[in-house]
């Protein structure tokens, strides 16, 4: 009984040697830098309102506080919080030590 023979495609292309290594879509490893850990404080609670005015609650009242949510997430942990306070978005920030 006679034997078929398996189907090569590409004879030419894997005849032919690698490309060079200066191809563009070729890139250098990316060294990875490791920060150290940060170790955060206690949490605090922040509100932010329609207009992205920020409230700290302090002695049980909210009182307007000077950074906004976005220059608390350059330096701060920020995590948002499920419940909405008078239609308000609760944060808890938490501030390197």
């Amino acid at each position: 009984m006679a034997q078929r023979r398996k189907f090569t495609q590409n004879k030419r292309q894997a005849a032919r040697s690698p490309a060079p290594n200066t191809r563009t879509l070729r890139q250098m490893p990316t060294v990875i830098e490791r920060h150290a850990p940060v170790a955060y404080g206690k949490p605090f609670i922040v509100v932010e309102d329609a207009e992205k005015n920020t409230f700290i609650y302090k002695a049980g009242e909210w009182i307007p506080h000077t950074a906004s949510i976005a220059e608390f997430r350059q330096t701060c942990q920020v995590k948002e919080l499920p419940q909405r306070v008078n239609g308000r978005i609760r944060y808890e920030v938490r501030s390197p030590e």
